[in-house]
């Protein structure tokens, strides 16, 4: 063989040589690729959670309730003055005032009649200042209504009519012609009256509920003393019936007398009857 016969088959060997080896991966870099993907520190990932969740939305604020307190009470009580006397201390003392005020006497009793009204945060102190009173409970009715509801509407309904108006008002100032003007003043108008018919209902809800109503009633009994009934003398009483007599037998006198037409009637009827018997004989 000459030389250039010898030298590709050489070339070829070493190629398949080559080929034929794997390269040796050791499982040891393996992991330690691994734990250093693992590894990472806590800072990286929180970052990169916040930046993929968005932050938690704010706690909204509880409503306040709206609660409408009112009721009924009656007390039988000793001394109408000294009761009511009480009465007036606890109102004062928990800043209430009277709404009416009511005096009524009977032979039998006399009673107050008054609708009191007192803060909301004072009415449950009051109403038991009231039961230890010197009184016996005749009868007692409180109520509680909520009105949360009611005030969420109107005050939505309020904001929504005043942005209205707004916008409206807003439309006024661009209108081009006259018709344009008196449509929009008229949506403006009926706007206005709205939002005045619900402030005023909002005014008296508030009212309502800032300051609780009890009606109450403060009754005292009267005794009613009995007096022996003194009988006439029997003079008296003769003469009284002699006097009665006579003047029931003037009257009498007097009503035939006021009862003459009656009497000429009477005198015709027989007249007549007497003539058609004579003429059947």
């Amino acid at each position: 063989m000459n030389i250039k016969t010898i030298i590709p088959l050489i070339v070829l060997a070493v190629l398949i040589q080559s080929c034929d080896q794997v390269p040796d991966i050791k499982p040891s870099s393996y992991k330690k690729d691994r734990v250093d993907y693992e590894t990472i520190p806590v800072t990286r990932q929180a970052k990169t959670t916040e930046k993929l969740n968005p932050p938690p939305l704010k706690r909204q604020e509880e409503i306040k309730k709206k609660i409408i307190k009112d009721g009924r009470m009656g007390l039988k009580v000793d001394s109408l003055e000294n009761s009511k006397a009480q009465i007036d201390s606890l109102v004062k003392f928990y800043r209430g005032y009277y709404a009416t005020e009511n005096l009524t006497k009977t032979k039998r009793e006399a009673t107050y009649d008054l609708r009191i009204r007192i803060p909301n945060e004072n009415f449950e102190r009051f109403l038991s200042g009231v039961e230890r009173a010197e009184a016996r409970i005749l009868y007692k009715e409180i109520n509680a209504r909520d009105v949360t509801e009611q005030f969420i509407d109107l005050e939505t309904r309020l904001k929504n009519k005043r942005n209205y108006l707004a916008r409206y008002n807003q439309l006024l100032h661009k209108a081009n012609t006259v018709k344009e003007i008196l449509e929009i003043e008229e949506k403006i108008r009926g706007l206005e009256e709205e939002i005045e018919s619900t402030t005023g209902r909002l005014r008296y809800l508030s009212n309502k509920v800032a300051y609780s109503t009890l009606r109450l009633e403060l009754v005292k009994a009267i005794k009613i003393k009995s007096k022996p009934v003194e009988k006439d003398k029997f003079t008296e009483q003769f003469v009284d019936s002699v006097s009665k007599g006579w003047y029931g037998f003037v009257d009498f006198v007097l009503f035939l007398f006021r009862i003459w037409p009656l009497w000429i009637v009477v005198g015709a009827v027989i007249f007549i009857w007497r003539r058609i018997r004579k003429r059947r004989k």
